[in-house]
């Protein structure tokens, strides 16, 4: 009943353009690019016709790759949502994304991409893994914390992949011995370097295949022509209805 009556005082809003119906209104839903076959195998990289790796590929720590969605427009305005105004129910609406686009293989354990302890105080939550929790949920697979970082290397987004690797080589530790096969869960794909310090460490605690889901994804220079043909329909795997938790920032309208 509480759930619902934030639902009626505070209704969800469209997690692109702020206005229109949960989670993406039509027009922000004809915006979304959706990550689809032909691709590359190994990392979800759209291709015109399929291939076993790809240039785009992550580091072979991590065993396969799968995104929903190119990082460009409502998507990306979801995650900026997610990550930086507070918007937690964002994390359900891109979770059942990634189930729709790809259900993600058998695994032991889902664990998530951890926050520095600076960032997750600034933003109040993790949103890695609110996106875990609910791919968790989704499975019936249980929810791990398998991984902490080590040390602080800063914002990664005006870095190159080399210099990328060289500032996340031993960021993360294993917290905890890991089974076989984990499901490892983050926002945005984009070098992999995160992901692969992630795989490292899980590795170094007994793991011997790491999975890597993302909500968006975004790939070395211009996207081009394999994924721009992309643009149309995105998965439909949206709830109209559901608990929303009463978190927003100063200055964001509740959604």
């Amino acid at each position: 009943m509480f759930a619902r009556a934030l639902d009626v005082v505070f209704p969800r809003r469209c997690a692109g353009c702020g206005n229109g119906p949960w989670p993406f209104c039509s027009t922000c839903a004809s915006g979304l690019i959706a990550l689809q076959p032909p691709w590359c195998e190994r990392c979800g990289r759209p291709w015109p016709a399929p291939v076993s790796v790809c240039t785009d590929c992550p580091p072979t720590s991590i065993h396969s790759a799968r995104s929903p969605f190119l990082f460009e427009g409502p998507a990306r305005t979801a995650v900026h949502r997610l990550k930086f105004s507070g918007w937690r129910d964002v994390a359900a609406a891109l979770a059942d994304a990634i189930v729709a686009s790809e259900p993600p293989p058998p695994v032991d354990v889902v664990t998530w991409v951890p926050l520095a302890r600076r960032r997750l105080a600034e933003r109040g939550y993790d949103q890695a893994r609110a996106l875990a929790a609910v791919l968790g949920r989704r499975s019936g697979v249980p929810v791990r914390r398998l991984l902490r970082r080590a040390v602080s290397t800063g914002p990664q987004a005006q870095r190159r992949g080399r210099e990328r690797r060289e500032a996340m080589r031993g960021a993360f530790v294993g917290t905890r011995p890991a089974p076989d096969r984990v499901l490892l869960v983050d926002d945005v794909l984009t070098t992999g370097a995160t992901a692969a310090a992630c795989a490292e460490a899980l590795a170094a605690a007994g793991a011997r295949r790491v999975h890597l889901v993302t909500a968006a994804r975004s790939f070395h220079g211009p996207p081009g022509g394999p994924v721009r043909a992309l643009r149309g329909p995105a998965p439909h795997a949206y709830p109209q209805a559901g608990s929303r938790p009463g978190l927003w920032l100063p200055g964001d309208p509740p959604r």
